[in-house]
């Protein structure tokens, strides 16, 4: 059972995990040195806590004890920090609304091939930097019925907790890989048997709803703005677009990854 332990001054050291969580690039050095990562809000600290990540911790308002109690009750041996909300303002720096939050220790990824092995429907981003994108697709992935998710060496992590957040802990249900190299990096998915659909504004691809639907099938989106870059574009199989009115020629990623996933994914 987790230990209450209250924190009245937001300079205690034992809050280290908690730190400036606005600050991209601090956290982003900060939970890769540690190994760790932050979930944020009742449902997704318990979607954590249940896909079997190690709790370091958790910090929580008072009124989230009794809604959390079950949640204590089964972790180990950790500290429960209890702090006001201004306190845990102080060393967040923002507004905290939900009020919970829990640090967890990251698990050592699975290989590509792993991941690939136990799936038929795979999403391969390149370069997403977007954190709430990155977290939007894979909330939209688990919902439609893919299995995996592949990610180029540059793309945002999954489990920074912006992501974390706008996935709604779906990124704790739907494994993923992180690719070794970007150059010969779609090598590995070919060779597991995928086609590759890339997805493009171009008006000249292929409209969606037409697009080929073979037993294994791996859908390519790119970074934001530039998409995909014209070496993947060129290794896919086939360019696949989703047809639009007149006067909008391209939707968010994020977006067209939902509209591509709900027409292409497993309906199993």
């Amino acid at each position: 059972m987790a230990r209450l332990e209250p924190v009245r001054d937001p300079r205690d050291p034992r809050l280290t995990d908690y730190v400036a969580l606005r600050d991209v690039e601090l956290r982003t050095s900060f939970e890769a040195e540690h190994g760790l990562f932050l979930a944020e809000g009742e449902k997704v600290v318990r979607r954590a806590v249940a896909a079997g990540f190690p709790v370091r911790s958790f910090l929580l308002a008072p009124r989230w004890l009794d809604g959390l109690a079950d949640v204590l009750d089964r972790t180990g041996d950790v500290p429960c920090f209890v702090a006001t909300s201004e306190v845990v303002e102080a060393v967040t720096g923002f507004h905290v609304h939900r009020g919970a939050l829990a640090s967890l220790q990251r698990r050592p990824l699975p290989s590509v091939s792993e991941v690939l092995a136990a799936a038929s429907r795979v999403v391969i981003l390149e370069d997403l930097v977007d954190h709430t994108n990155v977290g939007t697709i894979f909330r939209s992935a688990a919902a439609f019925g893919m299995h995996a998710v592949v990610l180029s060496p540059r793309c945002a992590d999954p489990l920074y907790r912006r992501a974390v957040k706008v996935s709604m802990g779906a990124v704790f249900s739907l494994r993923y890989a992180r690719m070794q190299h970007w150059y010969d990096g779609l090598t590995e998915v070919r060779t597991a048997g995928f086609m590759l659909l890339a997805l493009t504004p171009d008006p000249t691809a292929v409209p969606l709803p037409a697009a080929p639907r073979p037993d294994r099938l791996a859908v390519m989106f790119g970074s934001e703005g530039p998409g995909l870059s014209a070496r993947w574009l060129a290794e896919a199989d086939v360019h696949v677009t989703i047809a639009m009115r007149s006067g909008i020629d391209s939707l968010n990623v994020a977006a067209a990854a939902a509209v591509a996933f709900y027409e292409l994914g497993s309906k199993q």
